[in-house]
């Protein structure tokens, strides 16, 4: 899986998303050259596309879009009204079909049978039930042929006229129309969040990639997103760096980043000078004080870190192509006594040992909400921004991106919101929160990504190096004799960063994963041997797309349209690789095949945050 991700990046313009160079024998003895064949195709894919018409839809809802899933349960939901009248809650279990008996499938009979077994009913078990729900299945054009197998699984065929003319509807109306349809209005992505004064680093890699891609898809389902960066700007160690910013730079209101060099080597030493001065970790922990009382020296000089940090950051997320709306930590500080007050009001916020917590119920610790000293910490920012997001923004969904070493406290935070009445008690109910914890970024030693001198990698490095890597391969292909050099920058900078992001997100987000640039930008794929070729396989596969996305976005699981995408290729590489498509003569209905295949291809890369190669 890992050896495709260079060659799904390549979604070209054109009808044909990727055409490999030894595969353009299937134009049949053209003499046009490549990109003269490009043009062609398109010219006539145009023509197609204005030419076509399209028949009669299925009698199945517009509201369920292009999820073929929810098209199918609400043929199946009446069917089941008629089977069995005496069971109306019943919820149909449809299911895409991976046997050889059909594409999807109907799977009640079972669970049916166990309700209705042994009250006044004519069935003799679940075969039986399942004959009846396809009996009494609605006709509609997008069935083709039906079937029952084993203990009442009803077997679906769709048909390839219908299949044929919801794609072509998709390439003339445009594949939003394919958008999940979400009852959620308005959601907040919070992810990325790193500390000011400290780099971003590999660790942060998936928060960022993962949190881009969950925000695109919500987009994409027509969801109002917030991107928020909770950044880390509000805690103790300002004061040491404020303490330490003052030493070095008595003028410091003239200074600028150049100045102050590296912002981590600047926190390291200040972290030392605070562990072994007495004197100067005193003025620190005073300096917190008076930074946080609103004392204008120390907010200047507060404000002055955060926006050298800012800078480091924006030179990542431009890399990356990710868009944020930084919310830190000292936005809802103002929040914060409120919040605490109102819970203790409600009588959730108990003494305990000089701090007031709040006592989760099944878990052995309590939420701390104020330390013993009276100060705030993660867990009173954490109420105030998750109240602010529910009460002020009127978000419905709030999703965090972190490791999953943090899954414990947003669970007590979660729970908390839920006893003073923000959350309902039942999670399948908006407005709702979700953590959306992963694993740790490993190297080839299967321990934490770290460079050779033990530091942590630094993000920016990590994508400059993939960057390089992906270049030379270039070079070493001789594409500096072919192109400009911004077109192989650009190209490097689309296959490095696309690969990184691949890299990452086709893996289930609860794994940890192991970081290997030589595996991440490999290109070369195994030959791939096909005894049935099969355009309705593409087509079905296409048709799956939006019940993808809802699945993605629902289970908030980026790895399940990566795989889908994958997919994608395959189906296509089968399809293109056995059917002539200029000059034979099928050419207009295979060019809106691939065409369509394009579509969704570069959709998915949207989504995915990856930029198309358009040659290579």
């Amino acid at each position: 899986m890992i050896g495709s991700s260079l060659t799904l990046l390549i979604a070209s313009v054109s009808p044909s998303p990727f055409i490999s160079f030894n595969r353009l024998s299937h134009f049949h003895s053209s003499p046009f050259s490549t990109s003269d064949l490009l043009k062609v195709t398109s010219r006539r894919l145009a023509l197609a596309v204005k030419t076509q018409s399209i028949s009669t839809m299925a009698n199945t809802s517009e509201e369920n879009g292009g999820n073929l899933k929810k098209q199918l349960a609400k043929l199946f939901e009446a069917s089941l009204r008629e089977t069995v009248p005496s069971e109306p809650d019943v919820e149909p279990l449809v299911a895409a079909c991976t046997a050889k008996f059909g594409d999807y499938q109907c799977n009640n009979a079972m669970s049916l049978w166990s309700k209705i077994k042994g009250k006044n009913t004519d069935f003799k078990g679940p075969p039986a039930v399942g004959q009846a729900i396809m009996r009494n299945l609605p006709p509609s054009e997008m069935i083709e042929s039906c079937s029952v197998a084993g203990p009442g699984f009803v077997n679906i065929v769709l048909s390839k006229t219908w299949l044929a003319e919801k794609i072509q509807k998709m390439l003339i109306d445009g594949i939003d129309t394919w958008a999940p349809k979400i009852s959620v209005r308005r959601a907040v992505v919070d992810f990325s969040s790193p500390n000011i004064a400290k780099e971003m680093h590999v660790g942060h890699l998936r928060s960022t990639i993962i949190g881009d891609t969950l925000a695109r898809m919500l987009e994409f389902s027509n969801i109002d997103v917030l991107r928020r960066n909770h950044v880390g700007d509000w805690g103790t160690q300002f004061g040491m760096l404020i303490e330490f910013l003052f030493e070095k730079f008595p003028n410091f209101e003239d200074i600028n980043e150049r100045d102050i060099g590296d912002l981590q080597t600047f926190y390291k030493a200040s972290k030392q000078r605070f562990d072994a001065d007495c004197d100067f970790k005193e003025r620190a922990q005073k300096a917190v004080v008076r930074l946080q009382g609103g004392e204008p020296k120390y907010r200047e000089a507060w404000a002055q870190l955060c926006d050298i940090s800012r800078k480091e950051f924006d030179k990542v997320y431009q890399r990356l192509g990710v868009h944020l709306e930084e919310k830190g930590e000292s936005f809802y500080s103002p929040f914060i006594p409120g919040v605490i007050e109102a819970l203790t009001n409600q009588g959730l916020v108990q003494e305990s040992e000089g701090a007031r917590v709040i006592f989760i119920e099944g878990i052995n610790i309590p939420l701390i909400v104020v330390k013993s000293d009276g100060g705030y910490n993660y867990a009173s920012t954490d109420l105030a921004a998750l109240w602010y997001r529910l009460n002020e923004e009127k978000a419905e969904w709030i999703i965090y991106v972190t490791d999953v070493g943090q899954q414990q406290h947003f669970d007590m935070v979660f729970k908390a919101a839920k006893r003073a009445g923000w959350l309902p008690a039942d999670d399948r109910i908006f407005p709702k929160a979700s953590h959306v914890g992963f694993g740790l970024v490993l190297g080839d030693d299967g321990k934490r990504f770290r460079t050779r001198a033990t530091e942590v990698v630094r993000l920016v490095d990590l994508l400059d190096e993939a960057k390089a890597r992906s270049k030379a391969a270039l070079v070493e292909r001789g594409k500096a004799e072919e192109w400009t050099e911004e077109e192989l920058e650009q190209t490097a900078e689309a296959i490095g960063y696309g690969a990184v992001k691949y890299a990452d997100l086709k893996n289930n987000r609860l794994t940890n994963y192991t970081f290997n640039y030589d595996q991440m930008l490999n290109d070369k794929t195994g030959v791939l041997v096909l005894a049935h070729p099969d355009e309705r396989a593409l087509g079905l596969h296409l048709l799956q797309f939006a019940e993808t996305v809802e699945e993605a976005c629902t289970n908030l699981l980026p790895n399940v349209l990566c795989e889908y995408l994958y997919n994608l290729s395959e189906y296509f590489t089968k399809f293109y690789s056995n059917c002539q498509v200029v000059g034979s003569a099928e050419e207009t209905s295979r060019l809106l095949l691939c065409e369509a295949t394009a579509v969704v291809m570069r959709k998915c890369f949207f989504l995915l945050g990856i930029v198309p190669v358009y040659k290579i």
